[in-house]
């Protein structure tokens, strides 16, 4: 069974509240449903704890259902198991197409390693400390920093080095989707560089669309603009 388009996939959204902030529940609720339609929406926590006070006008606002799970012993995350055994649950159901994670604990990498098992969509939301297990397990991953920042925020603040790294990953990304002209669709690019690195964001390099990023970079790579079907296009090559 083929899996269904982004714009029809039933996304279940479930956020560790012990690993996650609560000042961003917007922002990422607009980023998750560029994926999919949010069909559950659930937030996990030691509710009894003030720390969570913080979640509370969101879930009103957005209409997310918190979970209640104790902490039983001192210094274990209980949350981390609610979470998985309802995850697997929903996932047994059949329920939704697709999971987005929001939590930067690896401890979830099983679980996204076993949803992408049975064929379905999983989205990582964390920090950018999130180890890279997790972010590998996904099949994208969206780092908080960047739902924050504003339009060329981060762009300062990068270092030469920083700045040039992405240029590999879309160079590999180019080849893969090479076409006999020599050109390669910037749509295809950036599906191929998902799969090259699932945490690829422009955002990261202060850009807030991929073709503004390559456009940033004549001296290493040509684009031109192509009407295919009545639509314009942007296609790219190597310098």
């Amino acid at each position: 069974m083929p899996a269904p388009a982004s714009s029809s996939r039933h996304v279940a959204l479930l956020v560790d509240g012990d690993n996650a902030q609560p000042s961003l529940i917007e922002p990422i609720l607009s980023e998750v449903a560029k994926h999919g339609v949010i069909t559950t929406r659930r937030i996990y926590g030691d509710w009894t704890m003030p720390e969570m006070s913080g979640w509370k006008k969101g879930l009103q606002t957005y209409a997310i259902q918190p979970i209640q799970q104790f902490r039983y012993t001192k210094g274990k995350n209980a949350t981390d198991s609610a979470l998985i055994i309802d995850a697997m649950d929903l996932l047994h159901t059949g329920a939704v197409d697709g999971f987005c994670i929001v939590s930067s604990d690896s401890d979830y990498t099983r679980l996204a390693t076993r949803i992408r098992e049975q064929g379905l969509f999983v989205m990582g939301i964390g920090r950018r400390r999130t180890p890279s297990s997790l972010v590998n397990a996904c099949e994208v991953f969206v780092y908080t920093e960047n739902l924050v920042q504003s339009e060329g925020s981060s762009r300062d603040q990068l270092t030469s080095k920083q700045r040039s790294e992405w240029v590999t990953t879309m160079g590999l990304a180019i080849d893969a989707v090479l076409q006999e002209d020599g050109w390669a669709n910037l749509g295809e690019v950036g599906a191929q560089i998902g799969k090259l690195d699932p945490a690829f964001d422009s955002r990261s390099y202060g850009f807030s669309r991929m073709s503004l990023l390559v456009k940033s970079r004549p001296d290493v790579l040509q684009t031109e603009e192509r009407m295919i079907g009545g639509q314009a296009q942007i296609y790219i090559k190597r310098a």
